[in-house]
């Protein structure tokens, strides 16, 4: 899985509530999710973010709730996929089962506006515009096939009931 996008870059500790604020998780119409993502910590984001744009962070993205809306309202928006030195589990999680593709890469020098492609399956992420490379951490092939079929979801429909894991 071959992604590729200009960074939007963020600090440490961005929780649910920055990514889709309390006020718009009752909805569910993902478009009013999406039309919201980042709005109080970026009130820019959604004019600048083009379909497939990468957002970076620097460590434990997506604290705070569980909120499956965070990772919804960052995939419906079009982001192909978020970089984190690390993230809190319960968002990476949410991010897999609902098909939004995330890397961890520990030392990263990413900055705004940087052109970055990533190879999710390998786990490496190039910063084309700083011509530096990166690993990341490579993940399980179930959670890239979990991926590639747009989500949980959508795997375990596709798959049957058997899933060799």
């Amino acid at each position: 899985m071959n992604l590729k996008g200009t960074a939007h870059v963020y600090g440490d500790n961005i929780d649910t509530d920055r990514i889709i604020p309390g006020k718009y998780t009752k909805t569910l119409n993902l478009q009013d999710l999406a039309d919201h993502v980042l709005e109080d910590l970026d009130p820019e984001f959604r004019s600048r973010m083009k379909e497939g744009d990468i957002v970076v962070a620097e460590h434990n993205f997506g604290c705070g709730s569980s909120r499956e809306q965070a990772p919804l309202a960052l995939k419906t928006a079009g982001v192909s996929v978020v970089i984190a030195k690390s993230f809190a589990r319960i968002f990476f999680r949410n991010a897999i089962n609902v098909g939004l593709p995330v890397i961890e890469i520990p030392d990263h020098d990413i900055k705004q506006d940087d052109e970055v492609s990533v190879d999710l399956t390998a786990g490496d992420v190039d910063n084309l515009t700083q011509n530096k490379a990166y690993k990341g951490t490579q993940m399980p092939d179930v959670m890239i096939n979990i991926l590639n079929d747009g989500g949980l979801t959508k795997f375990l429909k596709k798959h049957g009931d058997y899933v060799s894991l």
